[in-house]
C-alpha cells in the first residue's frame, strides 16, 4: 500500500513542493490548514521519516532493476554484434559467388557471339549462293525466252516479281551487250512492264482511297527508276477536282492541308513529295493565274494592274507562310521564296517605274480635274516675266505696281483633292513596302515621297499660296476682302494631314536607312518655303487690316470730336470712329483665331495688337483736346482697351493700359501733371513722349504747362 501511495505521489509532471504538500495532506493531523483532525507535528515528522525510509528502499529496488537491465542489454548487444559479423561473412561469400557467376556468363556470352559469327559467316555465303542460284534459274528462263515460273504469271505475286526483275535488271547492266543483247532486252522489257503495272496499281489504289495498298506499291517502286513518275502521277491526281472555288489560293491551302496528312502515310520521304507538290502548284496553277490576271490589265489599266499585282503578291506570300508549317525539308523558307521570285520577278523589276508613272498621271489628273471644276487656268509661277517680277515686288513691298488678282474669295485649296492625293500615295507606300526588294525599299519610298511633295506641296499648296499672295490687296485699299487667312487655315489643316502621312506611312519604310536624312531635309525645306510665304501673306494681311482701320479713322473721326463747340452738351460715350474700329478689330481677331492654331494664334494676335496700338497712338497725336475732348479720348481708349482684351495677349493689354494712362494727361489739372507723370504706369516712359501728349491740350500755352517738363 505504501508503494502504491508513493507511486501516486510521483505522478508526472513531478514537482517537489507539490509532492511534499500532497504527502502532508494525506497524513492525519498533518494538513497546514487543519481540518477534522488538529495539526500534529509529531505525526507529520514521523510520517516524513517513514516515508524517507520507503523512498530509500524504493531507490535500492529500482537501482537493482536498472543494473539487471543494463547487464541484459550488454549481453544482447554482444549477441547482435556476433550475428552482424556472421551476416557480413555470408554476404562476402555470396558476392564472391556472384562475381564467379558473372564471369562465367560473360564467358558463355562470348562463346555464343563467336558461334553466331561463325554461323553467320557460313550462312551468309550460303544465302547468297541460294539467291544467286534462284536468280540464275530466272535468268535462264529469260535466256530460253519462256517465263515458266509462277511468280511472273501470277498477278498476286507482282511484288515478288518486281523484286526479282529489279535485281535481274541490275545484273543485266553488267553483262556484255554483244553476247547477251536479247536477254538484256527481254529483262528490260519485263522491267518496264512491271514498272507500268505497279504505277497503274498505285493510281487505281489512289482513286479507291486505299492508303495501305498505295504505301505497299510505293515501297516496291522506290527501287525502280519510275518512282519519280509515280510521285508525278500522285501529284497530278491529287489536284484533279481540287480547284472548284473562285478563290484559287483558298483551294490550294485546303488541298495542301489534305495531302500533307496523306503523304506521311504513303511515302517513305513525305517532305520530298510535299515539296514537289508545292513546286508543281506554284509553277503551274499559281503562275498561270498570276499571268492571266496581270497580263490583261498591264497595258490597258495601270491602276487595276498595280492593285492586282499587290493583291496577288500579298496572297501568294500569305499562302507561302501557311505552307511553311509543313515539313518541306531543311531550307523550306528559301525554297518557297525562290518559287515566289520565279513567278513575280518579271513583274517586280518594272514595278516602281509603273508605280511612279501611275502616281504622276493620277495626281496630275486629280489636280487638273479640280482646277477645271473651278474654271481656272493655272498661272505659271516664277516664269521670270516682267509681270511676275512686278507681282513679287508688290508682294514684298506693298508698292502699287498694278491691281491685285481678284480670286472672288476662292482659296484654290481643296480638302477633297488633298485626301485623294494622300490616299493614292498611301496605297503607293503600301504597295512599295510589299513589292520592293528590301535593299531598294528606302529608295523607292523616297521617290514616291518626292512625287507627293511635287503634286501636293508644290503644285497645290504652294500654288494656292502664290495665288493667295497675289490676291492680297494693298494696304491702302478700301473695303478689302482678306481671304488669305482662309488660305492659311486650309493650308494648315492640309499640312497636318501631310505630316501625319509622313510619320505613319513613310517613316516605317526609311527609319533605318540613310534615306531618312534626305526625307527629313526635304520635308524641312518644303516647310520653310511655305512658312516664308505664309509669313509674308500674314504680314501683308495685317497691313491691310491696319490700313482698313486707318481708313475708318480717317473718314469717321472729326477734329471737333475732341474739341466740341459746346463743352457742356456732349452726350456720347465714345466716338463713332472708335465704335467702328472696335467692331472691325473684334471681327478680325475672331478670323485670326479661326485660321490659326497653337502658338501661331498668340504670335499673330500679338503682332496685330502691337500694330493696332501703334495706329491708335499715332492717331490720337493728330488732334488737340479740350477738357471735355480729353475725357472723350479717354473713353475711346477705354473702349479700345476693351477690344484689346479679346486678344488675350498680356503685352497688348499692357500697351493700351499705358495709352489710357497717357490720355489722363489730357484732362488732369495743371498742378497735378507732375504727380501723374510720376505714377506707376508713366514713370518709366520717355519724358519727351509725355511732353508730346501734354502739348495736345488746348490750354498748353495758356496754362504754361511746358514748365513742368523743363
Amino acid at each position: 500500500m505504501a508503494n502504491v501511495t508513493t507511486a501516486q505521489l510521483f505522478e508526472e509532471p513531478f514537482d517537489a513542493d507539490e509532492y511534499i504538500e500532497r504527502l502532508a495532506w494525506r497524513t492525519p493531523g498533518g494538513g497546514s490548514k487543519g481540518g477534522a483532525v488538529a495539526f500534529d507535528p509529531k505525526k507529520l515528522l514521523e510520517e516524513f521519516v517513514n516515508h524517507i525510509e520507503e523512498l530509500k528502499q524504493l531507490d535500492e529496488r529500482i537501482q537493482r532493476k536498472v543494473e539487471k537491465l543494463e547487464q541484459q542489454c550488454h549481453r544482447e548487444a554482444k549477441e547482435f554484434a556476433h550475428k552482424v559479423q556472421d551476416l557480413q561473412r555470408s554476404n562476402q561469400v555470396a558476392f564472391q559467388h556472384f562475381q564467379e557467376l558473372d564471369e562465367h556468363i560473360s564467358y558463355v556470352a562470348t562463346k555464343v557471339c563467336h558461334l553466331g559469327d561463325q554461323l553467320e559467316g557460313v550462312n551468309t555465303p550460303r544465302q547468297r549462293a541460294v539467291e544467286a542460284q534462284r536468280l540464275m534459274t530466272y535468268f535462264n528462263e529469260f535466256l530460253d525466252g519462256e517465263l515458266r515460273s509462277d511468280v511472273f504469271n501470277n498477278p498476286d505475286k507482282i511484288k515478288e516479281a518486281a523484286d526479282i526483275i529489279q535485281k535481274l535488271h541490275l545484273i543485266a547492266q553488267e553483262l556484255p551487250f554483244d553476247r547477251f543483247s536479247d536477254v538484256k532486252a527481254k529483262i528490260a522489257s519485263k522491267y518496264h512492264d512491271l514498272e507500268r503495272q505497279l504505277i497503274q496499281e498505285f493510281t487505281a489504289a489512289q482513286r479507291r482511297g486505299e492508303i495501305g495498298r498505295m504505301r505497299e506499291v510505293a515501297a516496291v517502286l522506290l527501287h525502280f527508276k519510275g518512282y519519280a513518275h509515280c510521285v508525278d502521277v500522285y501529284i497530278k491526281q491529287c489536284q484533279e477536282g481540287a480547284y472548284m472555288r473562285n478563290d484559287v489560293f483558298e483551294d490550294i491551302a485546303i488541298l495542301c492541308q489534305r495531302v500533307n496528312k496523306q503523304v506521311g502515310e504513303v511515302f517513305c520521304s513525305p517532305e520530298t513529295v510535299m515539296a514537289k507538290l508545292i513546286q508543281s502548284i506554284f509553277e503551274n496553277k499559281i503562275q498561270a493565274h498570276v499571268k492571266e490576271r496581270l497580263d490583261e490589265t498591264r497595258n490597258s489599266d495601270v491602276e487595276q494592274y498595280l492593285k492586282n499585282l499587290y493583291d496577288l503578291y500579298t496572297r501568294t506570300t500569305a499562302l507561302a507562310a501557311k505552307l511553311s508549317d509543313f515539313n518541306l525539308g531543311s531550307d523550306k523558307h528559301t525554297f518557297l521564296s525562290k518559287l515566289i521570285k520565279n513567278i513575280f520577278s518579271c513583274y517586280l523589276e518594272s514595278y516602281i517605274d509603273m508605280e511612279r508613272q501611275y502616281l504622276q498621271n493620277r495626281s496630275g489628273m486629280i489636280l487638273q480635274r479640280y482646277y477645271d471644276s473651278k474654271n481656272h487656268q493655272k498661272r505659271p509661277v516664277g516664269t521670270g516675266s516682267i509681270q511676275e517680277l512686278k507681282e513679287r515686288i508688290r508682294q514684298r513691298t506693298n508698292l502699287p505696281l498694278g491691281p491685285s488678282i481678284d480670286t472672288h474669295g476662292e482659296t484654290f485649296l481643296s480638302q477633297e483633292v488633298v485626301v485623294n492625293l494622300l490616299q493614292e500615295t498611301r496605297h503607293a507606300f503600301e504597295r512599295c513596302n510589299k513589292l520592293s526588294d528590301p535593299a531598294d525599299l528606302p529608295k523607292n519610298a523616297f521617290s514616291i515621297f518626292l512625287l507627293l511633295v511635287e503634286y501636293l506641296c508644290v503644285d497645290h499648296i504652294d500654288y494656292a499660296l502664290e495665288i493667295g499672295l497675289s490676291a492680297i490687296p494693298s494696304a491702302d485699299a478700301k473695303n478689302a476682302n482678306l481671304y488669305f487667312l482662309d488660305v492659311v487655315q486650309q493650308a494648315n489643316t492640309i499640312f497636318h494631314l501631310f505630316d501625319k502621312q509622313f510619320n505613319d506611312h513613310l517613316m516605317p519604310l526609311i527609319s533605318s536607312s540613310p534615306k531618312l536624312t534626305e526625307c527629313l531635309h526635304k520635308k524641312k525645306e518644303v516647310i520653310e518655303q511655305m512658312e516664308v510665304k505664309l509669313d509674308t501673306g500674314i504680314d501683308r494681311t495685317l497691313n491691310c487690316m491696319i490700313g482698313q482701320m486707318k481708313h475708318i479713322l480717317a473718314t469717321e473721326q472729326k477734329k471737333t470730336d475732341f474739341k466740341p463747340e459746346d463743352e457742356n452738351n456732349v452726350m456720347i460715350q465714345y466716338t463713332t470712329a472708335c465704335s467702328k474700329v472696335c467692331a472691325y478689330v473684334s471681327k478680325q481677331v475672331e478670323r485670326v483665331r479661326r485660321s490659326m492654331d497653337g502658338k501661331n494664334v498668340d504670335t499673330v494676335l500679338t503682332e496685330l495688337g502691337v500694330r493696332f496700338h501703334r495706329l491708335i497712338h499715332e492717331h490720337l497725336q493728330q488732334f488737340s483736346y479740350s477738357s471735355m475732348g480729353g475725357m472723350l479720348a479717354i473713353c475711346d481708349v477705354a473702349e479700345y482697351r476693351r477690344s484689346a482684351k479679346d486678344f488675350r495677349v498680356p503685352l497688348v493689354l499692357q500697351l493700351f493700359d499705358t495709352l489710357h494712362a497717357l490720355c489722363n494727361l489730357l484732362v488732369v489739372a495743371p498742378d497735378n501733371l507732375k504727380q501723374v507723370c510720376s505714377g506707376e504706369q508713366l514713370t518709366n516712359l520717355d519724358r519727351n513722349l509725355l511732353h508730346a501728349f501734354v502739348q495736345l491740350r488746348v490750354d498748353y500755352r495758356s496754362a504754361r504747362l511746358g514748365r513742368h517738363f523743363s
